[in-house]
């Protein structure tokens, strides 16, 4: 069993760490969701095969106790919005990499516009300011429940619950050549006139 003070890695590194397909893939989903680094990527890939690798196992077994576990195991994966109510094993063989990276906090708070970018999201997520059921949450690769993505929000003592703060102001690209184009008609009219 060993110590429990004794700290053990909580996923396990691919087995040809020098393949260039794989590198590659890897560097497009860092970028993409704003990992940190390589471990955060393998520690959702091992926990993705761990729900491969019951499911295939619950899959060849059918007894009682497989029913038991195959409904608690559809049930985990439901609430993590990962699967349907009505899905079954083979659906969870299906499952992929970027089903789990897009319930992560990090994700969920850019994608519900509180961030400018990934990197940004992550850094309000460590830096204190976002909350989950009125709850601080400082890890951004938490993996959020259905019933609680509508719950993301700023913290209410933050400057950044504020919806004019300047790093809350996404601008898109059309408002602001609009702008521009505005700024230079009147500096056209102010001259002539």
């Amino acid at each position: 069993m060993g110590d429990p003070k004794k700290q053990r890695r909580k996923y396990s590194t691919p087995l040809s760490p020098w393949q260039g397909q794989r590198i590659e893939e890897e560097k497009v989903i860092l970028n993409e969701y704003g990992l940190r680094n390589k471990k955060e990527i393998w520690r959702l890939d091992s926990l993705l095969r761990k729900f491969r690798s019951q499911a295939k196992h619950l899959i060849a077994t059918r007894t009682d106790q497989a029913r038991k576990e195959e409904q608690l195991l559809i049930n985990k994966l439901t609430k993590l919005g990962l699967l349907n109510k009505d899905a079954h094993l083979d659906d969870i063989l299906g499952l992929n990499l970027k089903s789990l990276l897009e319930r992560r906090l990090q994700t969920l708070v850019y994608r519900k516009n509180l961030s400018r970018s990934m990197n940004q999201a992550r850094q309000f997520i460590l830096h204190g300011h976002i909350t989950l059921n009125n709850k601080k949450i400082s890890v951004p690769s938490y993996l959020v429940k259905k019933d609680e993505e509508n719950e993301i929000n700023f913290i209410q003592s933050s400057s950044l619950s504020d919806v004019n703060h300047p790093e809350r102001v996404i601008e898109k690209k059309e408002e602001v050549k609009e702008i521009k184009e505005l700024g230079e008609v009147s500096n056209g009219q102010t001259t002539a006139a």
